[in-house]
């Protein structure tokens, strides 16, 4: 493996073209890490695009021999893809590679999950000398710290729906739904040429048969990122993904049973705990109010009258921010 300067302050960001890669950048300007020396690569197709880093205009360049040198981190923001053929090259770098577009699944490979409370919730030792870690989405990081956070009430089963923006497609699917919504509310035939069905003002279950996007295969990635956080807990959440017309922004809706000694009070604490910022009674809760936070927001717990020990959660979460949010804290973690 090449030597790596321990000095190095060299990050780079694959994927930078991303909504991941520019709100990691953006917040790794204003983190501690402000001043370093950024780097930003994506695919081919992205190679050539003029945006700033560090306050200086740069240039998004294509992933080539010699991109990953010297760099300390190197962040994923792109596809699971791009991540699949790439990763290999930064860890033989010499750097420590932070994957937030999913984590390459293979038993082989010693990949760490994280986010800031995951430790805590698995009792386990954070791990500083590793080099490979990724970054739960925003619907895993709920899945997992809602369900551990709730085993001390004799957790018996939860099931989680969560409602997914088009955010998740990136650009394109932002844009069509922006423009689904204008064409339809001219009278006009939509066009659709990313989930290949109409996604404005429709709820939905899949998208068209010639979509980019797979609701079904988000569904079992999703999946696999809970199950490997909760599985050796003899946790196994029932999760569904649903299409929503929103642009930003996770909603969820969770039914858990409890031990009838559960309390509203304890239910409440215990998702506090577990990292997630409680509502006070009455407040709305949505992807409008969770969009910039670092946290996910969940309304006040409601018992559930006909059936004893069942409980209903609601919550929210930015897509977008906790994921790079979850990634800058871990650089800072492993950066004294």
């Amino acid at each position: 493996m090449p030597s790596l300067e321990r000095e190095s302050n060299r990050i780079v960001i694959a994927g930078a073209s991303s909504l991941l890669g520019a709100e990691l950048k953006s917040l790794l300007e204003e983190s501690k890490f402000a001043g370093w020396d950024f780097r930003l690569v994506d695919e081919e197709i992205a190679a050539g695009t003029l945006t700033e880093a560090g306050g200086e205009p740069a240039v998004i360049q294509p992933v080539e021999e010699g991109s990953f040198a010297r760099a300390k981190f190197v962040f994923f923001g792109g596809s699971p893809e791009f991540v699949a053929r790439n990763f290999k090259a930064a860890l033989a770098a010499g750097a420590v590679v932070i994957d937030l577009a999913g984590k390459v699944w293979s038993k082989d490979l010693a990949v760490i999950p994280w986010f800031t409370k995951l430790d805590q919730l698995r009792d386990t030792k954070f791990t500083p000398t590793a080099k490979h870690f990724w970054i739960p989405s925003a619907p895993a990081v709920a899945a997992i710290a809602l369900s551990l956070g709730l085993r001390q009430f004799g957790l018996k089963k939860v099931s989680i729906t969560f409602l997914r923006p088009v955010s998740e497609a990136g650009r394109a699917g932002i844009e069509e739904l922006e423009s689904q919504t204008g064409q339809l509310l001219s009278l006009q035939s939509a066009g659709h040429p990313v989930f290949d069905t109409q996604v404005a003002f429709a709820l939905a279950d899949r998208y068209g048969e010639q979509s980019r996007e797979n609701l079904s295969a988000s569904q079992a990635r999703l999946r696999e990122e809970v199950l490997e956080c909760t599985s050796r807990f003899g946790i196994r959440p029932a999760l569904r993904m649903l299409h929503a017309p929103v642009f930003y922004g996770y909603t969820f809706s969770v039914n858990a049973e409890l031990e009838p000694s559960a309390t509203l009070e304890r239910v409440s604490s215990a998702c506090t705990a577990a990292g997630f910022t409680m509502a006070e009674k009455g407040a709305i809760v949505g992807n409008l109010t969770a969009a910039g936070e670092n946290s996910i927001q969940l309304a006040q717990p409601e018992a559930d009258p006909s059936q004893p020990g069942s409980w209903w959660f609601w919550g929210a979460a930015d897509n977008i921010r906790l994921s790079a949010w979850n990634a800058v804290k871990l650089a800072e973690k492993l950066v004294p």
